[in-house]
């Protein structure tokens, strides 16, 4: 429904004009958030090339995957706090500490000594990026109405995607030349500039909710996701899954998120509320992006190994390779943002990016040893396609169903389902690489002609980790004798083709749940209009006239560095606050 229409007369609320566009100050604001997320996307798509370097030179290949899963768990289990307590105490300080955090984290990393301690330092930095990717997003619902938003997202989804392509290239080549510590060191003159920028031109105002902190329900969340994701990482690989150590995990895990879920329903300010939830609208299009979340992290942590291990190129030339898949996702995005805001209409793209990944994850789990480096690209340009239709629309919709107070946790809650989905995924799809290298190596060398083997024995043999190390490092494969190299890459390629088609289910179940998605009609202004509301629109949109900003650079609106328009819903009169503004 339209909320660019002024409340009849008498009906309690200040008229609204519709968004006219960004002003100055607005601008400013935008390329501030841009920087800051920059940043953060650089800092998961720098590293990928360079993994293998990384394990190789501090060990730890069997824990490959933990690299990225630290800086997502702690990420995930930081976006739900983050964003309520966004709501109730404003953004602007939370967005530069987490900015600051983020920083520090990459120091630590650079400056590791051991692998373990490169997981701490970039669990700190995850504690930084799930500050700033949240925010970002609930900044840009802030000061855009739905509308028009749709086109600005499409610019943050190219943000991603231009890091997914200059941060893979950087990797491959300073890993080469330079080393891979210099990769967490690059990051930190733009992580300065982006704190100046915000720190000079993001004023918001403060938010006029109160509430207390839900400090049970951070209590309960954070130890439950926690022993959940260690348990899924370790399943399969440090403990078998029908392990006692898993299986009390999970048990121990599901009674911490149990309770969760029973204090959300009784608390006044909950961390994550379930009545978010519990609307169609927003659990479909969470789960989702969970989904999309493994397929994404699927592919771009795992498609530079392949290329790594199987096709046998460079970290510079891995990097590389995802290029295409990056382009199609910068490309698409904008293209889909741009015809969301004319059209009004957002589910055709979530179906379409759907069917789109199917069929690119088909075309990933059949590439096998031998093919062309065209097959590859191929198969990249198709999953690039289907992230940019889909992936940032599924903010947008979640956005475009709650109330304007809600904002920060409800974009809180989708990012949140996304890092769990990017840190599950990345998991599982670690364990199945690392579980099938180690028997689909041995498979392929048992088919060595007899007196190949032989030699072998005579040089003292090699064990299975050995051979797993040597096929991610292309200095070790090349000590090895010629004759192995085969088999090694050709069991390689077996195993990421199971790990390409343990993803496929996900993109299916986004598919599926996206069929669901129900068309709403996008606000064109910030705030929802409660006297012409629909009954149906009304239990979508709950009231929605406290705690929001009115659009910058809309005429009459406020300004991010002025005063605050507040409805007193009780009393249904209009009244002017001129609260503090964050500094």
């Amino acid at each position: 429904m339209s909320t660019s229409t002024p409340q009849a007369p008498g009906s309690g609320a200040e008229p609204q004009t519709a968004f006219t566009g960004l002003d100055r100050q607005g601008k400013l604001v935008f390329v501030g958030l841009m920087l800051g997320m920059f940043v953060a996307s650089l800092s998961q798509t720098i590293v990928g090339p360079a993994m293998p370097r990384i394990v190789a030179e501090l060990g730890g290949v069997e824990h490959y995957s933990w690299i990225a899963t630290a800086a997502m768990l702690v990420s995930a289990v930081a976006v739900p706090i983050v964003g309520k307590l966004s709501d109730l105490y404003g953004r602007r300080w939370f967005y530069l500490g987490g900015l600051a955090v983020f920083m520090i984290g990459s120091i630590l990393a650079g400056l590791s000594q051991g692998f373990w301690f490169l997981v701490f330092a970039r669990a700190v930095q995850g504690l930084g990026m799930g500050t700033l990717m949240p925010l970002s997003q609930t900044i840009i619902g802030d000061i855009i109405p739905p509308r028009q938003r749709g086109k600005y997202q499409g610019i943050m989804g190219a943000v991603f995607g231009v890091t997914s392509v200059v941060g893979p290239l950087i990797g491959g080549t300073v890993t080469d030349n330079f080393g891979w510590r210099w990769l967490f060191y690059l990051t930190l003159p733009i992580g300065v500039v982006a704190f100046g920028f915000i720190l000079r031109f993001l004023h918001l105002p403060v938010s006029g909710q109160h509430g207390k902190v839900d400090y049970l329900g951070i209590l309960t969340l954070t130890p439950g996701l926690v022993i959940a994701l260690l348990a899924t990482t370790w399943g399969g690989n440090t403990y078998d899954w029908g392990s006692a150590t898993i299986i009390g995990m999970y048990a121990v895990a599901a009674v911490f998120l149990a309770a969760f879920v029973i204090i959300e329903t009784r608390v006044s300010e909950p961390l994550l509320p379930m009545h978010l939830l519990g609307r169609p609208i927003v659990a479909l299009s969470v789960g989702a992006s969970f989904a999309i979340a493994v397929a994404m992290f699927g592919a771009i942590i795992y498609i530079p190994v392949y290329a790594q291990g199987v096709m046998g190129v460079s970290a510079t030339n891995s990097g590389a390779i995802l290029i295409p898949l990056s382009v199609a996702m910068i490309v698409t995005s904008i293209v889909v943002g741009l015809l969301i805001t004319r059209t009004g209409r957002y589910k055709p793209f979530l179906i379409l990016g759907g069917l789109v990944l199917v069929g690119g994850y088909l075309l990933l789990a059949n590439l096998q040893y031998g093919d062309s480096q065209w097959h590859l690209t191929l198969a990249m340009i198709v999953i690039g396609l289907g992230l940019g239709l889909c992936m940032q629309v599924y903010t947008l919709v979640v956005q475009n169903a709650v109330a304007q107070r809600e904002l920060g946790i409800a974009t809180a809650a989708i990012q949140f389902f996304r890092n769990i989905g990017s840190t599950i995924g990345t998991a599982v799809l670690g364990t199945v690489m690392t579980a099938q290298m180690s028997t689909a190596i041995p498979e392929q060398l048992a088919k060595l002609p007899a007196e190949q083997m032989a030699a072998l024995q005579q040089q003292g043999g090699l064990d299975a980790s050995q051979l797993e190390a040597a096929v991610l490092d292309p200095s070790a494969l090349a000590k090895l004798p010629a004759f192995l190299v085969d088999p090694i890459r050709t069991g390689m390629g077996e195993a990421m083709h199971d790990v390409f088609l343990t993803a496929l289910p996900f993109v299916i179940a986004a598919l599926l749940l996206s069929l669901f998605i129900k068309q709403m009609p996008l606000r064109d202004t910030l705030h929802e209009q409660d006297a012409t509301a629909t009954v149906e629109e009304t239990h979508e949109f709950r009231d929605t006239t406290t705690g929001a900003l009115a659009a910058i650079g809309a005429s009459g609106s406020v300004t991010t560095t002025g005063e605050i328009r507040v409805v007193d819903t009780e009393e249904r009169h209009s009244h002017r606050a001129d609260g503090p503004a964050e500094r």
